[in-house]
């Protein structure tokens, strides 16, 4: 049977199965039942028919039932899954913290829905330029095929703690955290060269 899809029993759901922390939607194998009207912006903004969800609670649930398959994203429960939008990222990184420093550096990303992720090798940084502007937009993966761009203030504030490494035979600036040199840029495109 193919349930339309309807945010409260969508909401309903995704309740009962976050009550022991973020659920394991990636082994839920529901039916689709359709889109919902749900839009996540490039700033973290999440909208439902065109208005911005107002309830920082509803977004939180709604984001521990977010799954990425392929291109396409979805709200998952273990009974149903409905397809929605997203502009770039579903999760911002508006803050981070940064312990120790060198090669022990561990820099620790805190999402605008209060996810909190230590960048290393199960989640790295990565930066994409964009093809018309070459404006970089720096990412850090949170939890299962999820990023979370990495706000304006933060990414300024983690170049401060970029240095020079050798990466596949080429000097590159870039971050260091959890043992792990997460190249942003070639040294050579540095203006300083």
């Amino acid at each position: 049977m193919i349930v339309r899809p309807d945010a409260d029993s969508l909401a309903s759901h995704a309740r009962a199965a976050s009550k022991r922390g973020i659920p394991p939607v990636e082994s839920w194998d529901p039916p689709f039942c359709g889109d919902l009207d749900i839009h996540i912006r490039r700033d973290g903004t999440w909208f439902y028919n065109g208005t911005p969800i107002g309830r920082p609670e509803l977004v939180r649930l709604f984001s521990s039932i977010l799954r990425r398959d392929g291109d396409d994203y979805f709200l998952v429960t273990p009974v149903e899954k409905v397809g929605i939008t997203v502009e770039d990222a579903p999760f911002v990184a508006v803050d981070f913290q940064v312990r120790d420093s060198g090669e022990a550096q561990v820099l620790e990303f805190t999402t605008h829905v209060g996810d909190t992720v230590t960048a290393g090798p199960d989640h790295p940084i990565r930066v994409q330029r964009g093809p018309e502007t070459g404006e970089p937009s720096p990412y850090v993966h949170v939890r299962a095929r999820l990023e979370a761009l990495i706000d304006r203030k933060s990414f300024y504030r983690l170049v401060d703690l970029g240095v020079r490494a050798p990466h596949d035979g080429v000097e590159w600036f870039g971050l260091r955290s959890g043992g792990v040199f997460f190249p942003l840029i070639p040294a050579a495109d540095l203006p300083d060269g």
